[in-house]
């Protein structure tokens, strides 16, 4: 503001005036263009971008990372005036949800230099004005912003440009960048990644170094680097981008800050750094690996509280519907609680369970450090996993209707559990895979955090899920006061196992509907198809078990190639995936563009993540969502609805997920409007949650 009234005051000494919204509407991070001071004709004259955002809000590099849009600026100059490139100040790192953003979290000035024309009249102001857009985020939200912005240069002689007038803040703003550096650097790229030498004096001390990366698509951002001095060097190496775009580039440049960024008194925020470009040379072996003491320590207390919050969502999946396939599962081994096995059995189950989370988890974050896009309940996105799953649904339901014994599952007439520790440990693996498409209460943020956590940390949460699934189980096999609560075997057991075979013929057909969605009925007539060759082959198998007569050696070669033709043939009959089932009337399709516009309207948002294969999220959708009541109060409400379909795999819902922390769905999120963030609702809802909600924000 002090610049302003010394305009007033001194006409011929001003620099500028302070930029301006002419579109006047608010701005998470506000902008200002300003100039440093008076310039005479045919000269540049440096002006700033001073960026303020709000607190929790960021900005973000020229080279944003791993997500997010640097400032640009699309100018409107004076005819004969030229603006240089944009110089923006040593960045942050900011690691979210495992993607590392180059960001500005506090004040700072995008500086450019500005020739003016020769032409241009000493004593005059020189209006410019500039088109901004930016993305300004928080750690939950991104908001893509823009602003007109105007200001001038107040063109000046030889006299009144040397005698002062200049915004004393440039100087600090100036030293926020980095310094370039005075001799070339070198690099090698390797099978790894990028190993770069930067020269850097061996007497001269360093903190914690980053090295951010312009080129886009050739390092890891969020990968650790590793630095080691050697002589006059400084080198760092840089594991290799997931799908590196640039095999063989053939320059490297970047900026080397010194170390933890901190925010000085200026609001300029960084400890400094170095900018550089490298050519292709050799780079010094050896040396002395750099004590990274800044580096962040392993986060045990992220991981504890990660892994309480796998077992108690464990723990309550036995009761959410996604389980509901197996509830007749449970219920047979439970009513076997009193058999002297119970221990072994209830370790052998635990076993099971906990060994296939651990399978899915590996193979997730195997999958994920390879590049793929996939979250949790990834493997129920692929059509041959489904076929796969329903022979699976089809043979246990042809066990519970009586057609074949199979061990673990099956009871005597007389109540008495025919069942192997084998058997126990295969209904874990069983129960495991089939009860662990959704997520619950406390298993979202749980799975989330096992995403960006290290690998070996990652399957110590996915094994805390497991025990929490197989916790009750477990309890029940360990302590006898709990197995004399169970009613005691006897011929009912037969009945009751008789009576769960409807709940999984139930399922079967569920299954087939959704091998229908995920690919057409061609696979699901393919399915039914190699379902029926299964219980016929199981069928016979136990005909000629009861003569006494052996089939293990045909009937496990004939399960693997039903199970392979199955697998590996219905994803090649698969056809187009159906849209969204029973969205609500109005709803669109999940896109950003789409999320933007609608919040961009004025109204409310909701916005939720759905799949067919989700049971907890159709549940959702009978009892909530796709309901007359929620229609019309979002009707009245000028609710706009946005549908995100995971049933097949789609990387933009994906990423988006990933960035709300959530590893799978169902997830519901509420825009009021207005606000600035996104209200996650819970994973259950009731029939008033959304109707109360529309109602508020009509009454708002």
């Amino acid at each position: 503001m002090w610049l302003c009234l010394l305009a007033c005051a001194q006409p011929a000494l001003a620099a500028s005036a302070q930029g301006r919204q002419s579109d006047a509407r608010p701005t998470h991070i506000r902008p200002t263009l300003l100039a440093e001071g008076p310039v005479a004709p045919g000269q540049t004259v440096t002006m700033a971008v001073l960026m303020q955002p709000e607190p929790g809000w960021h900005g973000y590099w020229t080279n944003p990372g791993d997500a997010g849009l640097p400032l640009s600026l699309d100018w409107s100059l004076p005819a004969g005036a030229k603006a240089g490139d944009l110089r923006f100040p040593v960045p942050q790192t900011l690691l979210i949800q495992g993607l590392m953003n180059h960001v500005y979290e506090h004040d700072y000035a995008v500086l450019v230099d500005v020739t003016i024309p020769a032409t241009a009249r000493a004593g005059s102001p020189l209006a410019v004005s500039a088109k901004a857009r930016w993305l300004a985020c928080t750690d939950t939200i991104c908001v893509p912003e823009q602003a007109d912005l105007s200001g001038t240069i107040t063109v000046g002689s030889g006299s009144t440009v040397s005698s002062g007038g200049r915004d004393t803040r440039f100087a600090a703003w100036r030293a926020a960048l980095p310094a370039p550096l005075d001799r070339p650097a070198r690099f090698a790229a390797t099978a790894k990644g990028l190993s770069i030498a930067i020269p850097f004096p061996a007497t001269a001390t360093i903190g914690t170094p980053h090295l951010f990366i312009a080129g886009q698509g050739l390092v890891d951002y969020a990968a650790p680097q590793a630095f080691r001095r050697t002589g006059d060097w400084l080198v760092a190496e840089l594991p290799r981008a997931k799908g590196m775009m640039v095999e063989h580039p053939q320059s490297v440049s970047g900026v080397l800050a010194f170390g933890a960024d901190k925010q000085g008194a200026t609001g300029a925020g960084s400890s400094g750094g170095l900018s550089f470009t490298a050519q292709p040379g050799e780079v010094p072996a050896g040396g002395t690996p750099l004590a990274m003491g800044g580096t962040t320590p392993f986060a045990w207390r992220t991981l504890v509280l990660a892994m309480l919050g796998a077992l108690a969502g464990g723990l309550i999946l036995n009761v959410m519907p996604c389980v509901f396939p197996i509830l007749s599962l449970k219920a047979m081994a439970l009513a076997r609680g009193n058999s002297s096995h119970a221990r072994a059995e209830g370790l052998a189950y635990s076993a099971g369970v906990i060994l296939a989370c651990l399978g899915l988890g590996a193979a997730l974050l195997a999958l994920r450090a390879g590049g793929a896009q996939v979250g949790w309940a990834f493997q129920l996105q692929n059509p041959g996993v489904i076929a796969v799953l329903v022979l699976l649904a089809a043979a246990i339901t042809a066990n519970f209707a009586g057609l074949y014994e199979l061990p673990g599952l099956s009871v005597s007439r007389s109540g008495n559990s025919v069942g192997t520790i084998g058997g126990a440990f295969g209904t874990g693996l069983l129960a495991a895979f089939v009860a662990t498409p959704c997520t619950g209460p406390f298993m979202a943020a749980a799975m989330g955090v096992a995403l960006v956590l290290p690998p070996l940390a990652g399957l110590a949460v996915f094994a805390a899920l497991g025990l929490g699934l197989a916790l009750p189980f477990l309890l029940i096999g360990f302590v006898p006061p709990l197995r004399r609560l169970l009613p005691k075997p006897g011929p009912w057991m037969e009945k009751f196992r008789h009576f769960m075979a409807v709940p999984m013929g139930l399922t079967v057909l569920a299954l087939l509907w959704l091998a229908s969605r995920q690919g057409g009925w061609p696979l699901a007539i393919a399915a039914f198809a190699l379902a029926a060759a299964l219980l016929a082959a199981l069928a016979l198998a136990e005909r000629r078990r009861r003569a006494g007569r052996p089939v293990a050696v045909w009937l496990v070669p004939t399960i693997l190639a039903l199970g392979a033709a199955a697998f590996l043939g219905a994803p090649r009959l698969a056809q187009a995936p159906a849209s969204a089932s029973g969205a609500l009337p109005g709803a669109r399709p999940f896109s950003a563009s789409a999320l933007a516009a609608a919040r961009a309207s004025g109204k409310p948002v909701f916005l939720y993540f759905t799949a067919d294969w989700c049971l907890s999220c159709k549940v959702n959708e009978n009892v909530a969502i796709d309901r007359p009541a929620t229609t019309e109060a979002f009707r009245k409400a000028g609710v706009q609805v946005l549908v995100g379909d995971w049933t097949r795999a789609d990387p933009a819902i994906t990423a988006f997920l990933t960035q709300q922390g959530a590893a799978g769905v169902p997830l519901y999120l509420w825009y009021a409007p207005g606000a600035t963030d996104a209200k996650v609702l819970p994973q259950v809802l009731t029939p008033e949650t959304l109707p109360t909600l529309a109602r508020s924000s009509q009454g708002s």
